[in-house]
């Protein structure tokens, strides 16, 4: 077990603490934890979504009536009313403008707001009021108002006041909810104000305390929800209202760093407040610190962002989940625990914490026999206490002093669900869904701060994330979401819009083991298709594995649908032979006629990488059928076969030196895998020829010896991302002969430039690949790019010019380049010797502008202009299926 200590005194020993164990969590014990996405979807790979845009911004409330079929949106400044079936569909009388008018904008403008984020109307409450009204409420640019909407016309029918149900400021966290014709709100409700539980109607209003303790510091509210306790209750306990917040951390922490503190809040829906002590005050207030950490690292998730209630079959089994963070704003991780109900009701019913000298300590006085902070039950009703006003002083007043909890609500298992390293997550919906197995298994859909959508499902006791959903093209947070049963689909809203998503896409899985591999509870393999379960009567058919991920198909590393290619290559050169894996969680296994290759290296010939297999200066041994296979939950799958054949070099030509050491430097090329017919001109020869010969002359004769050659790699590491940046390689010839005739492998494009140096030069050799399992931009998104581009730069070199450049020193093994693990668990590692890359990569060769001291500069500058002409009218292959010598 491995345990960090972080002291905590310094904030930059607490920041390296912190970044030391989120470095250390892949060689950790809580490696199960940091969860991989199986499948990456991007944008425009989305199946089956409708999308709402109006003319507002800002989509921050939804409110689902399954029943009536409708989904209604509050966004700044305006209302809509969407047909839940497709939301994308409009009808008459849908939408409502409330803007703020022109004067009340110049006021708000007056007192020092932003016109441009803080002087406008931003709806922030939307709920059923009665059976044919609506309640909604807006900061209406620092002046917030509340309406009643009737819902027949959908149209505003009275306004009122809301500076005491409704924050001024937009960003300040909210959480409101009406019941049975009460509004309950929470949120730091006027400018300079503290945070405040309110029950706003009806009277009397009731609020939270803040003398001689302050019930709330500084509190952020993110949820809250209302449990019937009261329900077949043995005690008749009244119902409860639970707020979910996260504020400043009163308590002594051994951690400087933990300021902050993830709370639940709870007070009775029958409490109407004191006689004499808390009037209008909530007489059951009561609070207490929801943990989510990882014990082994001392790792505290103290910001909670989101929260999710189900009620169980009883009340009292009812289950709640959160997302949380960490307080660092430039560190991002993200986790979500699970708590039980009866953990919660354990801790309201366990000790008190009292303010002792200005800081928190256990309580260990005498409770009061009536349990200070409990609703009203049959044991008050008893003593003739029918009401939170009969209560007696000395309740209230333990009240007052003692509104924190001394224990802390620990999560199911004692850790986090699932946890995710940089990912900030900011809602959570759950839904429950029965398998083919006959198991109930919890499915999860949260959101992210970059509008990503993680749709994941409950395996025994740990989380496995089917599919990342990208809903949004620009990167916004998600605001809100809300799951339909009855349209099997989840809305979710953020700035820009409301997207529709169906539970499940099981159309994506195309084939049975995709479908097998996906693992989620709504897909069923038919024998020709993946579809929903719920969509079949007879169910017998249905192939599904939640809990193994890998039974139940057949043939299941048959070639059916494997592509076939067909490479030539030269020996000694270099091919790529790509296998592109969708899955994240797959990793390959390539064979060589029917032999697994055993170890990579450049000793053996070999070596992989997020690209595929390189076979490095390929021998007449290697050639053969080789054939790339995803293994994914201890199952083979055949993704793409090649036949490979080398090919012996031809005879070199009279007129080149046997020594390649001795060839000049124009002849250093690269190829790719396409062909070229170079256009032709009356002063142009064909790319396939030599260069014209090297002029011959007493400057010439007495240079006979070989120049050094240098290669040297360096790695750039960028915070906490090992970037691959350079490989220097230093080249440079002198020739006395004129070599004729090179050797070109139709599987590249070579583009050839070189130039006569009498000083050492250093060439850069750049390798910057396209192609990185199904990632592509800068959060590792899909892409489908087939090759990477080699680029080596000239660099300066330095040489005296009345000196004889001294003999070459031999030619040093240059290092093996650093490896980069990915989710997929390929090693994204370049081979340590570069030669010609006989694949669809390229290498291009150009010269510093400096001043030649060679009479050949200008010679080989003409013709590496006159090549690069030719070049530019090219029509390149991208995929070539045959090549050939």
């Amino acid at each position: 077990m491995v345990v960090i200590m972080c002291p905590g005194l310094s904030v930059l020993t607490v920041f390296c603490c912190l970044a030391s164990a989120l470095w250390a969590f892949p060689f950790g014990p809580v490696l199960e934890l940091d969860v991989t996405p199986r499948t990456t979807v991007l944008v425009n790979g989305l199946l089956g979504c409708n999308r709402f845009r109006g003319l507002a911004v800002n989509y921050s409330s939804l409110l689902l009536e399954d029943g009536a079929g409708l989904l209604y949106v509050a966004a700044r400044e305006a209302l809509y009313a969407l047909n839940s079936a497709n939301i994308s569909t409009i009808r008459n009388n849908s939408s409502i403008d409330w803007a703020a008018s022109a004067d009340q904008k110049r006021q708000c403008l007056s007192k020092g707001r932003d016109n441009q984020t803080e002087c406008y109307n931003y709806v922030r409450f939307l709920d059923r009021y009665n059976e044919t009204h609506l309640y909604t409420c807006g900061t209406h640019a620092f002046r917030p108002r509340c309406a009643y909407i009737d819902v027949e016309r959908f149209s505003f029918v009275r306004f009122e006041e809301g500076k005491e149900k409704c924050p001024y400021d937009p960003a300040k966290g909210y959480t409101g909810l009406i019941v049975d014709g009460e509004m309950y709100s929470a949120s730091q409700y006027e400018f300079r104000s503290t945070p405040d539980i309110r029950r706003n109607f009806p009277f009397p209003n009731l609020r939270t305390e803040e003398a001689p303790t302050k019930w709330l510091l500084e509190a952020d509210f993110v949820g809250s929800a209302l449990l019937r306790e009261s329900i077949n209750s043995s005690t008749g306990d009244d119902d409860k209202l639970y707020f979910f917040f996260t504020e400043r951390n009163p308590e002594q922490s051994p951690y400087s760093s933990q300021t902050r503190v993830a709370r639940v809040a709870r007070v009775c829906k029958g409490d109407i407040g004191g006689q004499r002590t808390l009037q209008r005050k909530w007489t059951s207030f009561l609070k207490a610190r929801l943990k989510c950490s990882i014990p082994e690292y001392e790792l505290q998730f103290n910001v909670l962002r989101g929260v999710y209630v189900l009620e169980g079959p009883s009340v009292h089994d009812s289950t709640l989940w959160g997302v949380f963070g960490l307080e660092w704003k430039n560190v991002k991780a993200s986790a979500v625990c699970q708590y039980s109900l009866k953990d919660v009701q354990a801790v309201f019913d366990g000790p008190y914490m009292e303010l002792q000298e200005s800081k928190w300590r256990e309580y260990t006085g005498k409770v009061p026999d009536l349990r200070p902070g409990s609703c009203i039950t049959d044991q008050h009703r008893a003593q003739l206490i029918n009401t939170s006003r009969d209560l007696p002083d000395n309740i209230l007043m333990f009240v007052r002093r003692h509104p924190l909890m001394a224990r802390e609500i620990q999560p199911i298992g004692g850790r986090p669900l699932l946890f995710k390293k940089r990912v900030d997550y900011t809602r959570i919906a759950v839904h429950k869904v029965t398998a083919l197995d006959g198991k109930s298994y919890t499915m999860f859909f949260i959101g992210t701060d970059e509008g990503w959508l993680h749709r994941a499902v409950e395996i025994g006791d740990r989380v496995h994330i089917i599919e990342e959903l990208q809903l949004f093209k620009e990167s916004q947070p998600i605001n809100n979401m809300v799951i339909s049963h009855k349209q099997k689909s989840v809305y979710v809203s953020a700035a820009s819009g409301v997207v529709q998503v169906a539970l499940s896409a099981c159309v994506r899985y195309t084939s049975c083991y995709d479908c097998v591999f996906a693992r989620d509870p709504l897909c069923g393999w038919d024998g020709r298709q993946c579809a929903e379960i719920s969509s079949y009567a007879d169910k017998s058919n249905l192939t599904q594995d939640i809990q193994m991920g890998n039974r139940g198909c057949d043939d299941i590393t048959a070639d059916g649908l494997v592509s076939h290619r067909t490479r030539s290559v030269m020996t000694g050169d270099d091919v790529l032979l790509q296998c592109e894996l969708h899955s994240n969680l797959a990793v390959p296994r390539w064979t060589l006629n029917g032999e697994q290759l055993q170890g990579y290296g450049t000793d053996r010939g070999y070596r992989t990488g997020i690209d595929g297999l390189l076979i490095i200066g390929a021998q007449s041994r290697q050639s053969g059928h080789y054939r790339c296979y995803a293994v994914e939950n201890a199952v083979w799958v055949p993704i793409c076969s090649y036949m490979v054949r080398v090919q012996p070099a031809p005879p070199a030509s009279p007129h080149l030196p046997t020594d390649p050491t001795a060839l000049p430097e124009s002849f250093f090329t690269t190829t790719s895998a396409v062909p070229v017919t170079p256009t032709s001109g009356p002063t142009e020869q064909p790319l396939h020829s030599p260069p014209a010969a090297l002029p011959s002359g007493p400057e010439f004769q007495t240079n006979r010896h070989m120049e050094a050659m240098y290669i040297s790699l360096v790695a750039v590491l960028g915070g906490l991302c090992l970037v691959l940046t350079v490989v220097l390689l230093y080249v440079s010839f002198c020739a006395h002969s004129a070599p004729a005739g090179r050797k070109y492998s139709q599987e590249g494009l070579a583009v050839t430039a070189a130039t006569e140096r009498k000083w050492s030069s250093h060439l850069e050799l750049k390798t910057i690949s396209s192609h990185c399992n199904g990632r592509a931009d800068g959060r590792g998104r899909a892409a489908s790019t087939d090759g990477a581009f080699l680029q080596i730069v000239p660099g300066e070199g330095q040489a005296s010019p009345s000196k004889e450049p001294p003999p070459a020193p031999p030619l040093p093994m240059p290092p093996p380049l650093p490896s980069t693990d990915y989710t997929n668990g390929l090693s994204a590692t370049l081979p340590s010797v570069l030669r010609k890359m006989n694949g669809n990569s390229y290498v291009l060769l150009r010269q510093a502008d400096s001043e030649m001291t060679s009479p050949l500069y200008h010679s080989f500058t003409e013709e590496l202009n006159r090549i690069l002409e030719k070049r530019k009218h090219t029509q390149l292959d991208l995929q070539p299926d045959e090549s050939s010598v």
